[in-house]
Parts: C-alpha cells; sequence; structure tokens
C-alpha cells in the first residue's frame, strides 16, 4: 500500500485538499457558474433563518471567504450588502460584519382548504386582523408589515443610553399629556423639511399611533355634531372598524385615478372624510392638484378633513406630494406615525388639530392614560435631532425598492393577465386579476391552505368591486416574495 502512495505522489503531487470552508461548511464546488452572490446570500440568510448564525455572531472577513470559495472579493461583498440591507447583518469597521437581526423561522406549509373557522370564512368582524395574525402560513403577505428586522436596535440603545444620561429625576414623573416637548419640537421640524408642514410644536400632540389619535376624536367629533365620516372607496377595513366603534358612519366616497370624488363626497351628506391623499390606501393613488382644490372648496363650505399621512415617507418612482396640511390648517385634523418607518410595538404618532379642538383632545388625552411614556418618546427625538431617522429611512428605501421590483416580476411571470396598482410607494401593492367568478375571499383562502397570508381586496370595500389580493412586500426578500406569489398563482390555478 505505501508503494502505491509513494509512485501516487510522485507522478501527481501530494493529494490536493478541497476548496472550501470550514464557515458552514460552504464547498467551493458548490458555488454555481452564474449568481455567485445570490447563492452565498441565501446560504447565509438560510442559517440566520435556522439559527445556526444567532445575533451577535460575526462573519469572516470578505477576503477570507473569497479565498476559500475561490471566487473574487466582490461577490462576498455584494452577498453581505444584500444581507444588511435586509437589516440580518451590520458592518461594525474594526469589529467585522455581525448579525444583528434574524427573521422568524418559516411554520411548515398546510395542507388542503382552510377550515370553515379561517379568517376568510365570513364577512370580516373586528377580530379578523386578529384572527389573521395567528393563522399559521409560511409567507406572510399581508400589507402594513414593515421590515421589523430592520429595527435599529443599535442607534436606539445609543440614543436611550444618551437619553438616560442627562435625564433628571423630575423628567421621570408624570409629564405634559400633549407628550414631550423635546419630541413635539423635533416632530415640528421633520414635518416641515419632509412634509411641508409649517406647526408650533404646542399644536402637536403626541398619541399612541393612529388608532388612538382616532378614538380619541370620536367624542369630539359628536360633541360637534359630527356623525358621520366619509371614507375612502376601496379603503381601510381598519379604519372603518375603529371610527364604527366610535358611533360614527362611515358611507364610502369612490377613489378614482386623481382621488376621490368630491361630488360623491357632497352628496353622501357626510360633514367630515377621513383622506389617505399622499398615497391611498388600498389603491395607492396620489390624490392630484385639482382634487385637492376641490377638496378645500368642500372644506371651506364647513367640511372636516381628517388627513391619514399614510405610507407618505415611503416614495420610490414619484417626487414628493405635500400634505394637505400644508395648504389648509383650521378645516384639517393631520395624523402621522412612525409605525411604518420603525415599529408598531412604539406605538409612537402624532396629530395636529385645528386649534378649536386642540384642548378638549388634550384633555382626551389626559383623562385616556395621562399622556404616552415619556423615555421612548425623548429616544425617538434624538433619533430624529441627530439625522438618524431620515439615513434610516434612506437605507428603507433602497430595499424596499429591489423587494417591490421582485414582487412586480413574479405577478407578471405567474399572474398573467393581472393588474398592478399602487407601486410608486408604500409597502404594499395591490393586484386585480382576470377571474371574476373566483371570489377574492375563497382565493386568499386557498391561499392560506398552501402556507400564504394576503387580504382580499374585498375586505377593503363596501361597493361591488374587481375582485384582487393586497400584498405586504416590506418584511420578506425577493425570494421569499417570489415563491409567495408563485404560491398564490397555484391557488389561483386550482380554483379556475
Amino acid at each position: 500500500m505505501s508503494a502505491v502512495t509513494d509512485r501516487d505522489e510522485t507522478a501527481h503531487g501530494p493529494a490536493a485538499a478541497p476548496h472550501g470552508s470550514d464557515f458552514l461548511q460552504l464547498r467551493a464546488d458548490d458555488v454555481p457558474a452564474d449568481g455567485k452572490a445570490d447563492w452565498l446570500a441565501r446560504r447565509l440568510r438560510q442559517a440566520i433563518t435556522d439559527r445556526r448564525l444567532t445575533v451577535g455572531s460575526r462573519l469572516p472577513a470578505t477576503r477570507l471567504l473569497a479565498g476559500e470559495l475561490r471566487v473574487s472579493r466582490g461577490v462576498v461583498t455584494e452577498a453581505y450588502r444584500r444581507l444588511a440591507e435586509d437589516g440580518h447583518v451590520e458592518g461594525r469597521r474594526r469589529g467585522g460584519t455581525v448579525v444583528v437581526g434574524a427573521p422568524p423561522p418559516p411554520l411548515p406549509p398546510r395542507a388542503g382548504h382552510a377550515a370553515v373557522g379561517s379568517p376568510f370564512a365570513q364577512a370580516p368582524d373586528p377580530r379578523v386582523f386578529d384572527a389573521l395574525r395567528a393563522a399559521e402560513a409560511r409567507i406572510d403577505l399581508t400589507p402594513g408589515r414593515p421590515d421589523l428586522s430592520a429595527f435599529p436596535r443599535t442607534a436606539w440603545l445609543r440614543a436611550e443610553r444618551a437619553v438616560l444620561a442627562e435625564l433628571s429625576s423630575a423628567d421621570l414623573g408624570y409629564g405634559d399629556p400633549r407628550g414631550a416637548p423635546r419630541l413635539r419640537r423635533a416632530v415640528a421640524d421633520w414635518l416641515a423639511r419632509s412634509r411641508g408642514i409649517a406647526v408650533e410644536p404646542d399644536g402637536i400632540l403626541i398619541v399612541a399611533g393612529i388608532a388612538q389619535a382616532l378614538a380619541l376624536l370620536h367624542p369630539v367629533l359628536r360633541a360637534d355634531g359630527v356623525t358621520a365620516v366619509a371614507v375612502e372607496e376601496p379603503g381601510s377595513l381598519g379604519t372603518r372598524q375603529r371610527l364604527a366603534s366610535g358611533g360614527l358612519a362611515t358611507p364610502p366616497v369612490p377613489v378614482d385615478a386623481h382621488g376621490p370624488d368630491v361630488g360623491a363626497l357632497r352628496d353622501s351628506g357626510a360633514s367630515a372624510v377621513l383622506l389617505t391623499p399622499a398615497h391611498q390606501f388600498p389603491t395607492g393613488v396620489v390624490t392630484s392638484g385639482e382634487r385637492r382644490r376641490e377638496l378645500l372648496r368642500w372644506a371651506a363650505d364647513g367640511g372636516l378633513i381628517l388627513e391619514d399621512d399614510y405610507d407618505a415617507e415611503h416614495r420610490y418612482d414619484r417626487p414628493p406630494v405635500p400634505a394637505l396640511r400644508s395648504l389648509l390648517t383650521d378645516r384639517l385634523c393631520y395624523m402621522g406615525s412612525v409605525s411604518k418607518l420603525l415599529a408598531p410595538a412604539l406605538r409612537i404618532g402624532w396629530m395636529i388639530p385645528p386649534h378649536r379642538h386642540l384642548r378638549a383632545l388634550t384633555d382626551a388625552k389626559r383623562f385616556t392614560d395621562l399622556g404616552s411614556a415619556v423615555l421612548p418618546q425623548l429616544v425617538l427625538a434624538h433619533l430624529m435631532e441627530s439625522g438618524h431617522l431620515e439615513r434610516h429611512l434612506r437605507l428603507l428605501r433602497a430595499r424596499h425598492i429591489r423587494r417591490r421590483d421582485a414582487m412586480i416580476a413574479a405577478v407578471t411571470a405567474h399572474l398573467p393577465g393581472a393588474t398592478v396598482h399602487g407601486a410608486a410607494a408604500g409597502l404594499h401593492l395591490t393586484v386585480t386579476y382576470d377571474a371574476p367568478d373566483v371570489p377574492d375571499t375563497e382565493l386568499a383562502a386557498t391561499a392560506l391552505s398552501l402556507g400564504v397570508k394576503c387580504h382580499p381586496l374585498s375586505w377593503h370595500r363596501q361597493l361591488a368591486g374587481r375582485p384582487g389580493l393586497v400584498l405586504g412586500y416590506a418584511a420578506d426578500p425577493p425570494d421569499t416574495l417570489t415563491e409567495g406569489v408563485t404560491l398564490l398563482a397555484r391557488a389561483l390555478r386550482s380554483l379556475t
């Protein structure tokens, strides 16, 4: 045996070691000829998902891993960049590239048809969103989900330490029910820069998101003689439910390519209307200049506009549009939040009511909760003042464009005949399809049975209309979005 070994080494040299890396047992032989960065990013993302790479794990230096896999350093750099865009890793200079966020592990796909007790088995009631969140699915395409893995944990902790270092003991007591003065100043500056709104800090009320803003408005509106708040058609089911919970009727006002039909608004008889003019939910329409002028004339005749500045900061292929509040003050109540920019769990938003309602709303806030938690307000103010929030928004925009494009490409490839609406901004797409005999609730239920969650468009309608789905894309990487749309196409084929 030794003679054979000696002969082999003499003829061919020492036996060649296989190329690869001990890191995740990556093999050079597995690297494809094309799409090397895609391959490496998928392998790393899967390792983060299944917890082989935990938060705090350091990735190999790009030069080292490139040498072990026999690829260019640019391949590894590009894979790391994609993971950073997805919020999974972060470059820390001398600390290297570190895992900072992990998506939840996928649930096993479900087979068969949705159970009778599924969220789509009957008309949606106030508990339907809780039921849908609780439903098991491997891929969640429900709208309104920001990329929570992108939450700036390091920056938040740094800001929190800075705030605590300068916080006095008195600052930890009960504060102004309108909100921390520092945050109200920061919000005023933020809105002036990003939404064209000129407002003094004393005119701002800090609230626990737009849901609380609407709840505080209920008694104030009823005391002002308002019994109905017109809403966009189609328009947010959740918003309708919140208005109805306050005893307010919600007559529908159709939305076309230019925005809400102001003639229909006048005909509705409602003295107030809730609008999402910067990026209408769910169609994505931006209210045109002419419609804005018509709305201002309607408000001048005694109407009240409730402006939900939904998704205004998330725009990609269109120029910015100012908020309606930049044009109208006395007859408009403006509402915004950081739920889609940072995280819903923060429960931080703001409202700028007409001056005549400010005192009543401040009293309502005082008697509801004595004011929102102060420490998160001060941390958010620090992020706004330091410019970090704007940098975070720029990172999100780049990531969202790539994810949106992946979803549009998947719809084009797998759902021929479907129409995509609202692609220029926001965190979701609305897709209508050419199968009028297939109810969108049935399609959503079948998709859920295949492991994909989404909203049927009919949930957000009060009037009859073309069936469709509302699909969120902000929270998932492109390959997951492509798989989700592929399963939606399979569900539609099974019903036609």
